[in-house]
């Protein structure tokens, strides 16, 4: 399964990657290994396409739109300037052609006697070209290292993703950090939580086929994969790439500053003994993250009590999640307790929730269509929404379709639901960067509600005596704190967090020592959404637009 688009490696020989090596050294200015619009826009030029093609080449090699093109995008780039000479239209299938590693690179005017006089091809990056140099960009892990906000200068800005670092940073954090944010909803964002890969979540009750789901996509088992009809899956199990096959422990991971899982240290050691990365090598891997689950537990199971807060973990990972995957099986559709609580625990994250109706091929054709209702009848009294889920009917493993079950239509229709949900996760790393900026604006709304609370809360305090009643009765009467914040500040009612979650926080605070509301705090993050996050993608959009 070919995610994001051909690898420009495979359609370009040696010889060419060592030109474009060159040029691209050339065409990036500052040398940090990303071409930004003013860059592009200087050597491109170079090509006298007109500025139409030039908008498109931009569009198909920056796909995932961050603003900028590493060397791999570069190279994408050129070949499309190459075909637009030769006058070809240029599309995303033209990267698919058969016949692109013939095409020379493209005729750039006045290139060569400018790469002569140039002393930029001295300060090249030597890497020998077996794959090709990933242009890594700035290491922006610095910022993250002092507590107190620190204004970083707009320069070191060279994509959409770094922005939202800086603003994070310099706006929102101050924020966080003087409500108390983090123990009360998320812990503070770190400079992996911005530079993680899209992950994808699978859940469902046991032997739904989960793992295998996973093992079909990838074409092959991954290190510490368990599968069987008893519930195999004991553990949160992260599936990404890496340079070797390994397992690593959760505790370990959760203290490795280069991944995203440093907020899951909140649930206790209890669950990070259930919490494992399994690492391999893997083209697939090199654009998503999978995030693999314990069965959901149904019936007497269910008295078992985990040892860790299973909806919250859910609830952490749904929150960092492009796509998050429901799957049953068709003789399992009884949605149990627990995993009620799962799926309520996925709230304000229904636009990344897909259905999947696996091993579907083990019930003929009328039983399909009875199962098939059963189960948006029970998701319906679950998901308390209007809107119909999309399901994926299919049968997701890697031996073929029953066809004596479900008949030659019912194949077709597997197969046809297969490709859809491929092209689902397909078209992730390409919105990854919308998503995130999405999850950023959904972050910022969501603690300015929350130091408006904590302010609000703080203001209802007596001065000198009898704190502690009044701080009783104001967690008693949340709910009412709650509705009055929402007509002082003119507030959506779905903004707030839930009353019941908020009260256990709150009761291991005195309110009293919280600050009140700093209107300069809030006011920044209002200008960071009504402003500074409308001109970053502006300053990184399409340079031809």
């Amino acid at each position: 399964m070919e995610i994001g688009g051909q690898h420009p490696a495979s359609s370009c020989s040696k010889e060419h990657q060592k030109i474009y090596r060159d040029w691209f050294a050339f065409a990036d200015s500052d040398g940090d290994g990303r071409i930004t619009g003013p860059d592009a826009i200087r050597f491109f030029a170079m090509s006298s396409l007109p500025r139409a093609d030039l908008k498109q080449v931009w569009a198909i090699a920056d796909s995932k739109r961050l603003g900028y093109l590493g060397f791999g995008e570069f190279i994408t780039a050129m070949q499309l300037v190459s075909l637009a000479q030769a006058g070809n239209e240029i599309s995303q299938d033209s990267l698919q052609r058969e016949d692109l590693i013939s095409f020379n690179p493209p005729v750039m005017e006045g290139l060569d006697a400018l790469l002569a006089k140039s002393k930029h091809l001295a300060k090249r990056v030597d890497q020998d070209m077996d794959g090709f140099p990933q242009a890594q960009g700035p290491s922006t892990n610095h910022w993250f290292n002092s507590k107190s906000s620190k204004k970083i200068p707009l320069t070191a800005v060279t994509s959409v993703i770094d922005g939202l670092k800086r603003l994070y940073i310099e706006k929102l954090k101050p924020l966080e950090v003087t409500y108390k944010f983090n123990d009360f909803v998320s812990p503070l964002l770190t400079n992996s939580d911005f530079d993680a890969k899209p992950m994808v979540m699978l859940l469902g009750q046991y032997s739904t086929g989960k793992t295998t789901f996973i093992k079909h996509l990838l074409k092959t088992s991954y290190p510490g994969a368990h599968i069987g009809p008893e519930p195999t899956t004991d553990r949160f199990v992260v599936v990404m790439s890496g340079p070797d096959e390994r397992t690593i422990p959760g505790n370990t991971l959760a203290v490795q500053a280069d991944m995203p899982f440093s907020g899951l240290t909140t649930f206790g050691t209890s669950f990070l003994s259930k919490f494992e990365c399994s690492q391999m090598p893997h083209p697939l891997l090199e654009h998503i993250t999978f995030v693999d689950t314990p069965g959901v537990l149904s019936g007497e199971k269910q008295r078992t009590q985990r040892s860790y807060e299973f909806t919250g973990v859910t609830s952490w990972f749904a929150a960092k999640c492009d796509l998050i995957l429901l799957l049953f099986d068709p003789h399992k559709l009884d949605i149990s307790d627990e995993f009620k609580r799962v799926i309520g625990s996925l709230r304000g994250h229904d636009d990344k929730i897909r259905v999947v109706l696996n091993k579907a091929d083990q019930i003929d054709t009328q039983q399909l269509m009875r199962v098939y209702g059963a189960l948006m009848w029970s998701l319906g009294k679950v998901l308390n929404t209007p809107e119909v889920s999309r399901v994926y009917i299919g049968s997701f493993n890697d031996k073929p379709v029953k066809e004596s079950a479900v008949g030659p239509i019912g194949k077709e229709l597997f197969e046809k639901e297969q490709d859809d949900l491929l092209s689902d996760l397909k078209d992730i790393p390409k919105k990854a960067c919308d998503r995130r900026i999405n999850e950023f604006v959904k972050r910022a709304r969501a603690a300015k509600i929350h130091a408006y609370i904590i302010g609000h809360l703080k203001n209802q305090m007596p001065t000198m005596m009898g704190k502690a009643k009044a701080q009783q009765k104001l967690i008693d009467n949340l709910e009412g704190e709650f509705a009055k914040v929402q007509r002082e500040h003119h507030l959506p009612a779905g903004d707030f967090p839930y009353v019941e979650h908020f009260r256990e926080a709150l009761g291991g605070y005195s309110i009293d020592r919280f600050e009140k509301v700093k209107p300069k705090m809030t006011q920044a993050v209002d200008d960071m959404l009504g402003y500074d996050i409308p001109e970053l993608l502006k300053n990184f959009r399409n340079p031809y637009e």
